[in-house]
């Protein structure tokens, strides 16, 4: 019946047809893949300083931010040996926020706005003004994971909070993320069974996003995701934890478990402490369990975080040295730990990775280097350059 609808020269036009967008398709899916990394935004307190003002809100701060991160296109990456060095970004894939994106509603020492305050003021300046295009022309994907502080306002803290609770940025950031059948609200997300956990595939490797970090029932699933994927895929991880975790977000160990001001756990990760039973206690068990789990999972070459705020790249080897991860942090645009005294030292990342020569650069974006002089139209500075690979680990 086919062949009597379309002739033979027809035929072959479309089989011509069919294997040159099948060859674009595989062109597309190896061309080297760029995204932006950022992380804790903190909508909710204020910046002591910002462009020749004052106590200026997260807002303001974050929207300067984002008009820097839409004018990324047009910007060049410096001539530093990395991946592309010397061109013009174009197309950015996917952006990461990785965490805190509502600051804790404490009521001391001064009241914090709410969490459901702070997602709309997100929402409404980040979410939509964020104009970016990946290389099929599509706005790049804005990929979220909480922090720890997004979950303290869903379940309490150790501190006083008003609201009690407030669940609004963590079911916002479900929803948006996991796309469950019956949408989530502050009302019934239910922490920690509602978490975000899941997985996208980009250019060729496979990034993998976590709810705080890789505790061990997100190692169970990360080691399940993982079961059917070749060994030379490469992997990334994006959480707001830092791979040699706080004690504080880890879960109380003594009487109830529960979350209370003497104790001080934030009990945001599920994993009972096991190596002490107050806030100063050391992580080596936990540090050693995640290194184990790493040791098995070779392709696991990047681990993205928040948390501890200030541009960095390094390795973390794990409390025995007996692995070397590629680890990549953030600074914050509210509390960095430089960058909060020193505007210029304002950063975010931006990523090039390309699965065909098995490497990555990641660069230091100074969006705010002119400082006091700087307005949303000034181009952006660079920093730090690294640039390593994405072949399996050997440690």
């Amino acid at each position: 019946m086919f062949s009597c609808l379309f002739t033979r020269r027809q035929i072959g036009v479309f089989r011509f047809l069919f294997l040159l967008l099948t060859w674009l398709g595989a062109a597309l899916c190896a061309a080297p893949v760029t995204f932006v990394f950022t992380s804790d935004v903190h909508y909710g307190i204020n910046r002591g300083n910002f462009r020749g003002a004052v106590n200026v809100t997260a807002q303001d701060v974050n929207h300067a931010l984002v008009a820097t991160i839409n004018r990324l296109p047009t910007e060049v990456l410096p001539q530093d040996q990395g991946l592309r060095a010397g061109q013009v970004i174009g197309p950015i894939d996917f952006v990461v926020v990785t965490g805190d994106i509502s600051n804790r509603q404490e009521l001391y020492p001064l009241p914090i706005q709410s969490a459901t305050v702070s997602w709309q003021q997100f929402e409404e300046g980040f979410i939509r003004r964020l104009s970016l295009k990946n290389q099929a022309g599509q706005f790049a994907p804005l990929l979220l994971v909480p922090g720890n502080h997004d979950v303290s306002n869903a379940i309490g803290s150790p501190s006083k909070l008003l609201p009690t609770t407030d669940a609004t940025t963590m079911a916002e950031i479900y929803n948006r993320m996991m796309l469950p059948e019956k949408p989530r609200t502050k009302g019934n997300f239910r922490y920690p069974d509602d978490r975000v956990l899941f997985a996208r595939d980009f250019g060729g490797a496979h990034c993998i996003f976590l709810t705080m970090g890789p505790d061990r029932a997100t190692r169970t699933w990360i080691a399940e995701d993982l079961r059917a994927l070749p060994v030379t895929t490469p992997v990334l991880l994006f959480c707001h934890d830092q791979p040699d975790i706080e004690a504080k977000h880890l879960t109380n160990p003594n009487g109830r478990h529960d979350i209370n001001p003497k104790d001080k756990f934030e009990n945001v990760v599920p994993d009972i402490i096991a190596g002490g039973t107050t806030v100063d206690a050391p992580t080596i068990i936990e540090q050693r369990a995640l290194a184990t789990f790493l040791k098995s999972h070779p392709n696991i070459v990047g681990y993205f975080h928040g948390n501890a705020n200030w541009n960095e790249f390094y390795t973390w080897t794990g409390p025995d040295d007996a692995i070397a991860l590629n680890v990549f942090r953030a600074d914050s645009p509210l509390k960095g730990k430089e960058s909060g005294k020193h505007e210029k030292r304002l950063s975010f990342q931006v990523v090039t990775y390309d699965v065909t020569t098995q490497s990555l650069t990641s660069r230091e974006c100074l969006w705010n280097a002119a400082g006091r002089s700087a307005t949303d139209a000034t181009p952006a500075g660079w920093g730090a350059t690294w640039t390593g690979s994405l072949a399996p680990r050997k440690k």
